[in-house]
């Protein structure tokens, strides 16, 4: 646990290092604008420091960055078991059990690298539901980080002690809703996501999931099976793994 990020994000300025300020501030109105005509509820939280994620997110195409942006109000407003409540104390337990960190080292394109444990996930105690909400926790926190804003994440599964309770929490439902914070609902990169000692009885879930996914996602997604090192090194540095 001495790992997850649930600490006060690092204090940063508003813009990044190579950023144009003109640029910056034109993209901004542009988007409120756009957003104001879209939609009020796009306007919510429509402070330059708001909507800039949205903007990096999107690489400052004004056109796609309003669309993470209606997509992820009407997210949260379609799914309020898990967005309505975002303290970490209803799920205190999962993660004091060693379920989720976040590794203090970046990865050497400045993108965090996020470990889930699956084998950690008690079932019995926790639902799909709080499951996915202990990601939203961390990402709620990581999103205010501008490096991370920028260079996005890289999320490691290790599905060691997956059983079919696991897979019997993976309804429709939580499929789509895990594709849809994937793809097109969240505003942070998603640069890769990579499974370790997947089980045969997870392809079975993995199935249900990826009809959902983008493309751009799908091809993000490595399995690495158990023998798993030195294909995982050639994406993530072994060193700044624990």
């Amino acid at each position: 646990m001495s790992e997850l990020c649930l600490h006060k994000p690092e204090p940063s300025p508003l813009l990044a290092a190579k950023e144009d300020p003109a640029m910056v501030t034109l993209c901004l109105d542009t988007l409120r604008q756009r957003a104001a005509r879209e939609n009020e509820r796009c306007l919510r939280s429509a402070s330059d420091t708001f909507l800039l994620r949205f903007l990096r997110a999107r690489d400052f195409n004004i056109d796609l960055a309003l669309k993470l942006l209606v997509n992820y109000h009407k997210w949260r407003d379609e799914c309020p078991e898990i967005s309505a409540d975002v303290r970490p104390f209803p799920v205190i337990g999962l993660l004091h059990s060693g379920y989720h960190c976040v590794l203090k080292s970046r990865d050497r394109t400045g993108s965090r690298v996020l470990i889930y444990r699956i084998g950690q996930w008690d079932t019995k105690q926790f639902s799909a539901y709080q499951v996915f909400r202990v990601s939203l926790i961390t990402s709620e926190l990581i999103v205010q980080e501008i490096e991370t804003q920028c260079n996005g994440l890289k999320a490691i599964f290790d599905l060691h002690g997956w059983k079919f309770a696991h897979a019997l929490q993976i309804t429709p439902t939580i499929a789509k809703r895990i594709a849809a914070v994937l793809t097109d609902s969240y505003p942070l990169k998603v640069r890769g996501i990579h499974l370790l000692n997947e089980p045969m009885i997870f392809h079975t879930v993995f199935a249900l999931i990826k009809p959902f996914l983008s493309d751009k996602i799908k091809q993000r997604i490595w399995m690495h099976g158990s023998d798993y090192r030195e294909s995982l090194g050639q994406h993530i540095p072994l060193d700044i793994l624990p």
